[in-house]
């Protein structure tokens, strides 16, 4: 009962409020338990449904739940969806901003949309929930640490990439 199985699917729903959600296996099988804690270690706290996940997994007497996730990315199919502030910026601006650390002011999944700000900087960036999903996020909490490619929009500066804190310093490793 003990065996871990690295499992390859899709996150079903993840509901950071409720500190839990649910991953389908491609190889299909019941629904494996992701809590928050194994997401955490990840260095995320929440993550968009339909990413793409690699996680270990171990069956126990309630059914399988995550142990550990290895990778994660992005669900695809999102590109289609650009909206209007996206729809004129040039994808060179976007490759070439750096990411930067910052924290999150405010967020409200409900509205769609919330700001952030820079290390040692006052001015909001501009947050919208589609850029969270582009980048396999689903919400964030005030003063959640994250790594952001910021560019001038037609109202103010915008996040263009949201990464987690930590899932930005693994990258960079």
């Amino acid at each position: 009962m003990n065996d871990i199985e690295r499992v390859t699917g899709l996150v079903k729903w993840f509901d950071p409020v409720k500190g839990f959600g649910f991953v389908v296996s491609d190889t299909g099988g019941p629904d494996i338990l992701l809590h928050v804690n194994v997401l955490r270690n990840f260095g995320q706290n929440s993550v968009a449904d339909s990413s793409r996940i690699v996680i270990d997994t171990q069956k126990t007497d309630r059914g399988a739940q995550a142990l550990e996730v290895i990778s994660l990315e992005p669900p695809v199919g999102l590109d289609a969806e650009i909206f209007g502030e996206f729809s004129e910026i040039d994808i060179q601006n976007i490759e070439n901003a750096p990411l930067e650390p910052a924290r999150v002011k405010w967020f409200d999944k409900g509205k769609g949309f919330g700001f952030a700000n820079l290390f040692g900087q006052e001015d909001d960036i501009f947050l919208h929930l589609e850029v969270l999903r582009r980048s396999g996020l689903s919400d964030l909490q005030p003063g959640e640490a994250l790594a952001i490619r910021v560019i001038d929009g037609k109202r103010g500066k915008m996040a263009v990439v949201v990464q987690a804190w930590e899932t930005a310093l693994q990258s960079a490793k």
